[in-house]
């Protein structure tokens, strides 16, 4: 294993993963600190409650949570957002657990979005250009596998924008003399165990709560209209 700062750089395989559990070991929040909408919606332990019926799910990685979270909320469209695990093996992990690298999750923000196609390509042209793409299993000083960058989507459509605009961001980095894309592009149900995990609620909307807390995330320099 590559280790950097103690972090692996390398996927936990599944038969090593942490096994994790059948239910959340912690109290979720439910109500966005800043949009005021409700982020569990079906996937509540308790009391679920559909998603809007005019919404669509989509699952961004890139790095620290916090800062993906605060890019993503701010886009026109955007009913909520929760910060969370996705893309590894183990069942209702803990952030401790998704730290050492050994469930193979991404810390990702989960999208929920009104507005089809417009409101995603915004998202993307957002997510492109305020994170590093190129840079395998980390974001800037985050090592490992947890600050991949990944785009994980719910919908055959919203896969055919994600590649295309990949593609077209790619064109936009090679112009730019920049390295390749890393990010790992899958349908939800195609990575790891296939689901989204809420993380803790301290990690929920933490730049909104905390305005001068860490964050890596800001205009990479390369620009590119995904409209």
């Amino acid at each position: 294993m590559d280790l950097i700062n103690g972090h692996k750089k390398e996927m936990v395989a599944r038969e090593d993963a942490l096994p994790g559990r059948d239910a959340y070991p912690y109290p979720l929040a439910r109500e966005h600190a800043v949009l005021g909408t409700d982020m569990l919606g079906p996937d509540a332990p308790t009391d679920p409650m559909p998603w809007p019926a005019d919404t669509e799910e989509i699952v961004l990685a890139g790095g620290c949570f916090w800062g993906i979270e605060r890019i993503a909320w701010q886009v026109p469209g955007v009913h909520t957002t929760s910060a969370g695990y996705a893309g590894g093996w183990t069942p209702h992990p803990t952030y401790e657990e998704v730290f050492s690298a050994q469930t193979g999750h991404a810390e990702a923000v989960r999208v929920i979005y009104r507005g089809g196609e417009a409101t995603l390509r915004a998202l993307l042209e957002q997510f492109w250009s305020q994170h590093d793409p190129t840079t395998a299993m980390r974001q800037g000083n985050d090592v490992g596998t947890e600050y991949r960058s990944a785009v994980y989507w719910t919908g055959p459509v919203q896969g055919d924008i994600v590649r295309e605009s990949a593609r077209r961001y790619q064109e936009a980095l090679d112009g730019a003399g920049r390295g390749a894309i890393t990010t790992e592009l899958l349908p939800l149900a195609e990575a790891g165990c296939g689901r989204y995990f809420t993380a803790e609620a301290e990690h929920q909307q933490y730049l909104a709560k905390n305005p001068g807390g860490y964050c890596n995330h800001g205009f990479n320099g390369v620009a590119c209209s995904m409209g």
